[in-house]
């Protein structure tokens, strides 16, 4: 869609300009002066128009989607590795250029990145080592989007088939997380064994559990957290878990991939 807008603008250009020139050639020494000048003028500031605000991320600043090119893309998980300003804003917001380093949905990891603006409320977020879904191209995987599609399953399944990828978690405890009780525990100890996956570091927790009915259990968790979520489990902290009540044994963290 982005390209046939700008082709269009370019038509227009190319159709004002002739259209002044043949004036300017038939109407004799006052041709040139005549209405017809305006044409141009106004072609070439609708073009300048279409080409800055169809550019990377403006279009998607505007609509709140992705472009229609990567709207069904595949999904991608981004680690940000850097992160700069283009010289461009809109609204005085700043757009940038994101530096990623993507997982593909097939586990393949390569380099890319996006532009896109970013209110400056938010910019102090945007920092290496912070996960996004992205959206990419199987045939052009230099450039992505990050992604406003808002599905969330499909972006939580992309996140659970590249954790277990990595070894950091199985299908049977996405089940739990999926199925099982909500509830929160309280970390009462934290060890750290020295055992690392793909720069994730294995921790043993022991959880005091409250269940819904106020009533709790004790229990040990294994988990493997990236160096920025290890405060997330510091002994004496409350987190998110669920639970099979069938086997209380098996319990599940819910912790935040950005905190």
């Amino acid at each position: 869609m982005k390209t046939n807008i700008r082709i269009g603008a370019l038509a227009f250009v190319a159709v004002s300009v002739s259209y002044y020139l043949w004036v300017g050639s038939t109407g004799g020494v006052f041709g040139w002066a005549s209405a017809a000048m305006v044409w141009p003028i106004v072609a070439i500031t609708v073009a300048i128009m279409v080409f800055a605000f169809s550019g990377d991320g403006i279009m998607a600043a505007f609509t709140g989607k992705n472009s229609a090119a990567f709207r069904n893309g595949l999904v991608g998980i981004g680690t940000v590795t850097g992160v700069r300003p283009t010289g461009t804003t809109l609204n005085d917001q700043p757009q940038v250029r994101i530096d990623f380093s993507v997982e593909g949905a097939d586990g393949k990891v390569f380099p890319s990145s996006a532009k896109m603006i970013v209110p400056l409320t938010e910019l102090a977020l945007l920092r290496p080592g912070v996960v996004l879904p992205v959206r990419y191209l199987a045939d052009r995987t230099d450039k992505v989007e990050v992604d406003r599609s808002g599905d969330t399953a499909q972006i939580q399944a992309a996140f659970d088939q590249s954790m277990i990828r990595k070894g950091v978690t199985t299908q049977e405890k996405l089940d739990i997380a999926a199925k099982g009780v909500a509830a929160q525990a309280v970390v009462q100890s934290l060890s750290v064994p020295g055992e690392i996956r793909n720069g994730n570091s294995r921790l043993d927790l022991g959880l005091i559990v409250t269940r819904p009915d106020g009533s709790t259990f004790a229990t040990r968790v294994e988990k493997f957290l990236p160096p920025s979520s290890v405060s997330q489990v510091q002994v004496g902290r409350v987190v998110q878990v669920r639970y099979l009540p069938g086997n209380e044994s098996e319990v599940v963290l819910a912790l935040s991939a950005n905190a």
